[in-house]
């Protein structure tokens, strides 16, 4: 039976059997992000906690939550790296990972009140979302979809809701994927900030860059194939970066992750030559860090996604990048 996009994903998504909540396998089985790519990525977010903990002057009890938190490998790397002051909570729909931390909460909500860190790696690509396209006659109509095969059709006209917002962030002619939902998912999850920071990390484009064929896509194993909304498989659209970071009300910065991650310490340089000859075991060691800060910040890649970093309550007290 056919549906909407946004209805699909969710049942594929995040439904009984859904990609994101089943038993056994995770998204690292399925696709790379920066999180799986390298240790470096989470040395460079304890480096930006560290700013924001000193901002807050140092609170009791700094939070730190993930949301959509996989089966909890950032929080994982991020512990050891951390003062035990900071209380570390995964928000994620699936079951607690086995073997998980202790020390780690896990819960299917954001929490109410957050003093630090509120983080989401990879996580408003995959809030579900609509997708609109024009008939013969240039109306613009939903696509309904059949979720076992993916198989599309146009469907009734768009509602003055997402026509609003289609106006509004994406005026180019032709297949749009309306991103109001994620608008409404992040300004509630920086709502829970009461005083610190929240940040996105996503790929995504701005509004004179809209992709005019859409991005939604697939990812299973590893690749990437059609975007079948059946639970087998990621279903998986760029952000409207923009029009998140509008919709927030919070003062924000927005940056690409290969400045972001310079700011913080991840270059990518080569290590010198002489350092073979001295220590050729911290060379190699040297070497395949700049490898993996390499691709965190290659500009066609990882280093393309890009940081929305809002703050709350934190008046003049410094940037959080230089």
């Amino acid at each position: 039976m056919e549906a909407g996009w946004r209805a699909a994903m969710e049942a594929g998504l995040y439904g009984p059997g859904g990609f994101f909540v089943r038993a056994g396998e995770g998204p690292a089985d399925h696709f790379r992000t920066s999180v799986h790519a390298s240790p470096l990525f989470a040395g460079a977010l304890a480096r930006l906690i560290e700013r924001i903990d000193e901002a807050l002057g140092r609170p009791e009890v700094f939070d730190l939550v993930d949301v959509g938190a996989g089966r909890g490998e950032l929080l994982t790397t991020l512990q050891p790296l951390l003062s035990e002051r900071v209380r570390l909570t995964g928000v994620e729909l699936a079951a607690r990972p086995p073997g998980l931390n202790a020390g780690i909460a896990w819960q299917p909500d954001i929490p109410d009140r957050v003093v630090g860190l509120l983080l989401a790696t990879e996580w408003l690509d995959n809030v579900p979302l609509d997708v609109a396209d024009l008939d013969d006659d240039g109306r613009l109509r939903r696509v309904t979809v059949e979720p076992s095969t993916g198989a599309e059709s146009l469907g009734g006209l768009v509602d003055p809701a997402d026509l609003f917002w289609l106006r509004r962030w994406w005026p180019s002619p032709g297949r749009a994927e309306i991103g109001w939902p994620r608008d409404a998912a992040w300004a509630e999850a920086v709502s829970r900030v009461r005083r610190g920071c929240a940040l996105a990390v996503d790929y995504g484009h701005l509004r004179d860059d809209r992709p005019l064929l859409g991005t939604l896509t697939g990812y299973r194993g590893g690749r990437q194939v059609p975007p079948v909304p059946d639970g087998s498989c990621d279903v998986t659209a760029h952000v409207a970066i923009d029009a998140v970071a509008s919709a927030a009300g919070t003062p924000y910065r927005l940056l690409r992750q290969r400045d972001a991650l310079k700011a913080l310490g991840v270059d990518g340089a080569r290590p010198p030559l002489d350092l073979a000859r001295s220590d050729p075991a911290g060379y190699v060691r040297a070497l395949a860090a700049a490898g993996a800060g390499a691709e965190l910040i290659e500009p066609s890649g990882l280093g393309g996604h890009w940081w929305l970093l809002h703050t709350v309550g934190l008046d003049d007290r410094g940037s959080m990048f230089p």
